[in-house]
């Protein structure tokens, strides 16, 4: 376990930036707003005019909310003094895409865009959703310059949550009380770390009434999840910008929260230059650290797996 305790780096003027206003970078804006945390909220989009009109439209909430400063533009130089920059821009998954289909669209934006952010926002922590994340974390981190930790990607923190809460629907228990951790690429390569899994300590094959069968029920319908709700709605935005709300709240609050990151990996569990989702913990300064949990022989081997898949498409 690699970390630091530092003091929190954001007291209480707290700017975030989200490149991109398609329905993910649209929905993680809103729940953020309706969290109440930024003092100020830039929406960046190269449609200057979509940006705007979903600035006007959430200043219309403020009757009923905090007030949050919120500013529609095309400009990247507006998210200057940006504590946390969110970037959802890119291509989105289509029907009968894998994330990884994604890369060449979306590499060539990142090339252009992350210097640009790492030049105005020089202090920034940049938060990496796009997809394929882990790729593009790996290359946002080389293309920003900035120093490991402060930029590391959602990663499998959606898998993870879909899992506990399909394991959850198996268990007639609330999501919030199994530990359960995906981790890997977010994407087709990703596992389920059932060695550690556990409700209130208890290994989660020890509870009674649960199965292995229910185990891997829950974790198909992890795997199925995004494809279906890309089918039935054409894109998925509503759970993952959760996600983005409940990363931004624990790097305001300091919340040094394990979580599992997509960051790029230095050795730690025998693996190096690519970027995949590990137990990290989470703060105000980034990632300040990984946790090395304990994996079965078959996790290990997937989780090199991962590494493997994702080092084939990096440059």
């Amino acid at each position: 376990m690699k970390t630091q305790c530092t003091l929190p780096a954001f007291q209480t003027q707290f700017k975030v930036a989200v490149i991109g206003a398609g329905n993910v970078g649209a929905t993680a804006a809103y729940a953020m707003l309706l969290d109440g945390t930024p003092s100020e909220l830039v929406i960046v989009d190269r449609n200057k005019e979509k940006a705007e009109g979903l600035m006007l439209d959430m200043e219309h909430s403020m009757a009923f909310l905090d007030y949050t400063k919120v500013v529609g533009t095309d400009d990247v130089r507006l998210c200057k003094n940006s504590q946390l920059i969110v970037v959802t821009a890119g291509a989105r998954q289509q029907e009968g895409e894998t994330r990884l289909d994604l890369i060449k669209k979306n590499r060539a934006i990142f090339k252009e865009l992350i210097p640009q952010l790492a030049k105005v926002a020089p202090k920034a922590i940049l938060l990496i959703v796009s997809n394929p994340v882990d790729v593009l974390t790996y290359e946002a981190h080389k293309l920003s310059g900035f120093p490991w930790g402060r930029v590391f990607g959602s990663g499998t923190m959606l898998d993870t949550a879909r899992l506990r809460f399909h394991l959850s629907q198996e268990l007639c228990l609330s999501a919030k009380s199994v530990e359960a951790f995906i981790l890997g690429e977010h994407g087709d390569t990703s596992f389920p770390v059932w060695s550690s899994a556990n409700v209130a300590g208890m290994p989660l094959m020890k509870v009674p009434g649960f199965s292995k069968s229910m185990a891997n029920g829950a974790y198909k319908d992890t795997r199925e999840a995004a494809y279906r709700i890309i089918h039935d709605m054409g894109y998925t935005c509503y759970s993952i910008g959760t996600v983005i709300r409940e990363l931004m709240k624990h790097i305001f609050q300091h919340s040094r929260v394990v979580l599992p990151l997509s960051v790029p990996l230095q050795g730690e569990y025998g693996i190096k230059d690519v970027a995949l989702s590990v137990p990290c913990v989470l703060d105000s300064n980034g990632v300040s650290g990984i946790v090395e949990v304990p994996l079965s022989a078959l996790e290990k081997k997937q989780l090199k797996k991962s590494a493997a898949t994702l080092k084939g498409y990096l440059r």
